[in-house]
């Protein structure tokens, strides 16, 4: 049992860095740029035997942007990219102890967001040429998940069916990603001279950014309004039309029609309290416990950043918003960059996230000849031509893409500004759109021997409020 147990601990609740302040040595840094605020998702492997072996080899050969498979009872169980790798067995020593001949699991590796399921490991196994049963420590490269990406992405029965339900889902309830989006695109809110109010939209958006955080953890899901009164009202005076009322008691009570918010501490029936009411009885409120575990994935999140900020406030200054309510990352398809002064910069230096590899920027360049994939254009320069590598789904938080040649395109200048900052989008048939009006601008241009991940792409969509 010792797996579960471990994986309980430091998986899926995931622990707090403050508390092993002693143990993290030159870590430290690096941890706290991966994990700024919220508990750190944390595992590892003991060492392996001298010998070469399937582990030595799983070993030696993983790296930042791969994918960890969580395999238990003859099944996957759960999913996770890594983050960071790194070797410390203080660090491990005092999470997880030892094993019965004194080893720790050393080897450690810096998880992003955790996916649970419940998939059968044999079908998978055979595809991918491992032996079954699975023995020893197995990682996926990310450059390899699209020959069984269509295994892992459980569907909602196999989800339902998973042996251990995460501590903040009640039993039986199964949290459905386009139940939330559906929700979400349907808001109803009230009109005013023909413009539709912001109050719920701007609302939902600082809720989410408390998902994003360790604030946003189950034992502070919702929140009580006084704080909510101090958090969200400047949020409304700066954000929302500049003649409307600043009510935060609005959303606060009437985003419960949305049956994606909870109101607790108070009698919901009858008329809507007024603030003194509120105060008085201590209420609290923020998203049902349902929503809240949709919200707290990574893709989920991105949708719906992009669908509340594309179809609710369209006119709204996003960079400014998002960067208010602690969602920065998501104005642009490159995210929050460690150490970021400016466009340009590119990484901070760490031993979690090196430094994006020179080789395959050359790589992508050589194979279109400097062209752009979007408009075609080579950028002519006095002895040859200019062009850009983009990562499609962004190396900075809270992307965490990886720096592979699946995640990368070739683009012009131009085209690269609008496709970080989502002015420009790919559909489902590889066609450039623009946003805002979703017109057709051009195909994209793809080499026979660059395969794109349709998860980046799709990922990148969903930044931009489009699916």
């Amino acid at each position: 049992m010792r797996g579960p147990k471990h994986f309980e601990h430091s998986v899926r609740k995931g622990i707090k860095l403050a508390d092993y302040e002693r143990e993290l040595g030159a870590d430290a840094q690096a941890l706290r740029v991966l994990f700024p605020a919220g508990p750190a998702r944390l595992w590892g492997s003991t060492p392996a035997a001298p010998k070469k072996s399937e582990k030595t080899t799983a070993l030696a050969g993983r790296r930042v942007g791969d994918e960890v498979l969580f395999y238990a009872d003859k099944k996957f169980v759960a999913r996770a990219r890594i983050l960071g790798l790194f070797r410390n067995r203080a660090l491990a020593k005092a999470i997880w102890g030892v094993d019965e001949n004194g080893r720790t699991w050393e080897h450690m590796m810096a998880l992003g967001d955790v996916d649970e399921f419940g998939v059968p490991a044999e079908p998978l196994l055979e595809r991918l040429g491992i032996p079954v049963p699975l023995r020893s420590l197995t990682l996926v490269g990310a450059d390899r998940r699209h020959r069984f990406l269509d295994m892992v992405n459980p569907s909602e029965s196999a989800r339902a069916a998973r042996p251990e339900p995460s501590p903040d889902v009640e039993a039986g309830t199964v949290p459905r990603k386009e139940d939330v989006l559906r929700a979400l695109s349907a808001l109803k809110t009230h009109v005013k001279d023909r413009r539709p109010s912001r109050h719920k939209p701007i609302t939902l958006l600082w809720a989410i950014g408390r998902l994003a955080t360790e604030r946003g953890r189950e034992r502070n899901r919702l929140v009580e309004w006084q704080t909510f009164r101090e958090e969200v009202g400047p949020l409304l005076r700066d954000f929302g039309h500049p003649d409307s009322r600043v009510t935060p008691e609005y959303p606060f009570w009437h985003l419960r029609s949305s049956g994606l918010w909870d109101v607790e501490g108070i009698d919901t029936q009858g008329t809507a309290p007024t603030p003194s009411r509120l105060t008085a009885a201590g209420a609290s409120a923020g998203f049902s416990k349902d929503a809240a575990r949709v919200l707290r994935r990574s893709l989920a999140r991105a949708e719906a950043i992009g669908l509340i900020c594309s179809r609710h406030l369209p006119d709204v200054d996003r960079e400014a918003l998002l960067e208010r309510v602690g969602l920065s990352g998501y104005a642009s398809a490159s995210g929050d960059l460690p150490g970021r002064e400016g466009s340009a910069t590119r990484r901070l230096r760490t031993s979690f996230r090196p430094d994006r590899d020179s080789r395959l920027v050359e790589r992508i360049k050589e194979m279109y000849a400097h062209a752009c994939q979007v408009c075609g254009s080579r950028v002519e320069t006095m002895y040859s031509h200019y062009s850009e590598a983009a990562h499609i789904r962004g190396l900075g938080g809270p992307h965490l893409g990886p720096d592979q040649l699946s995640n990368l395109l070739c683009l012009c200048p131009n085209h690269h500004v609008e496709f970080d900052r989502l002015a420009i989008y790919i559909d489902e048939d590889w066609t450039v759109r623009r946003n805002s009006t979703g017109a057709v601008e051009y195909q994209l241009k793809r080499h026979a021997e660059h395969v794109i991940e349709q998860d980046h792409v799709r990922y990148h969509r969903a930044l931009c409020g489009r699916r």
